[in-house]
């Protein structure tokens, strides 16, 4: 068993501001996708340009944060808002939602392609390989805080968490920083290096991060207000990732066997 490592979730302050570690990953990812948007914008195959990464990032981010939090009150804590709706907006109590954001982020895509040379999936096609970083930043930051822990084990590499008994678990959010992050970026960043039909991508990236994330949830402790939704082993988090498998095989499907109608739809939309 190896021991935790108690980091102050405070990475520094100064006077009575004070940055946690779990702000600065998400500064970190943001960061991230402006630099490696600057960059893949370059690429002559790329229809985006340098200069319109700087819209994409800031309403990207937008995207991110208020559809992060919706789907984190939605999916997870619905009861919360039925008894008070203000709810929604208590972002000091924490609470974001991979599908939420992800949700947040294709609809300001889709606004942000609208009277531009270039379709809705060649948008989303571009912001793909530039995701997983933050993606693994904020797996970072909840390891940090010692939140979204695993489930008991006896692996050698078990961890006991704060606030979460005695027993040791699997460090499920360095799984998910491995995978979601690290995995993740190599994969989409070489395969979108060169020309790919449209959609192709953003195809590979939700079908990744959907079979990524639905593995580790074996290994990840539900969450304690909802527990397993069925079976005594689907949790939220797969129930969330299954439509995402279907789209990416859907799309990669229709991109490189009609890529001709597709193509032709990517424009319109």
């Amino acid at each position: 068993m190896l021991s935790f490592p108690e980091i102050d979730p405070v990475a520094f302050s100064v006077g009575p501001l004070k940055l946690h570690w779990y702000g600065l990953m998400y500064a970190v990812g943001f960061l991230a996708f402006w630099w490696l948007g600057r960059i893949h914008a370059r690429h002559k195959h790329i229809l985006i340009q340098p200069a319109d990464v700087g819209d994409i990032f800031f309403y990207g981010m937008l995207g991110l944060v208020i559809g992060g939090r919706l789907g984190s009150v939605l999916f997870y804590n619905f009861s919360n808002f039925l008894e008070n709706p203000l709810y929604v907006f208590r972002i000091w109590e924490g609470g974001m939602s991979f599908h939420g954001g992800l949700i947040g982020v294709i609809l300001v895509l889709w606004m942000c392609q609208r009277n531009k040379p270039y379709g809705f999936l060649d948008i989303c096609d571009f912001a793909a390989p530039t995701i997983p970083v933050g993606l693994g930043a904020g797996r970072i930051g909840n390891f940090i805080n010692g939140e979204l822990w695993g489930r008991v084990t006896d692996v050698p590499w078990a961890m006991v968490f704060p606030n979460a008994g005695n027993l040791a678990r699997h460090p499920s959010q360095l799984y998910q920083a491995f995978l979601e992050g690290l995995v993740m970026f190599v994969v989409l960043w070489f395969f979108a290096q060169k020309p790919r039909p449209a959609g192709s991508v953003a195809a590979m990236f939700v079908l990744l991060y959907g079979v990524f994330r639905f593995a580790v949830e074996f290994v990840r402790e539900p969450d304690a207000n909802m527990g397993f939704i069925a079976y005594d082993w689907l949790t939220m988090g797969q129930l969330l990732t299954i439509p995402m498998m279907l789209v990416g095989v859907v799309l990669m499907f229709l991109a490189y066997w009609k890529p001709g109608s597709f193509g032709a739809m990517n424009k319109r939309l």
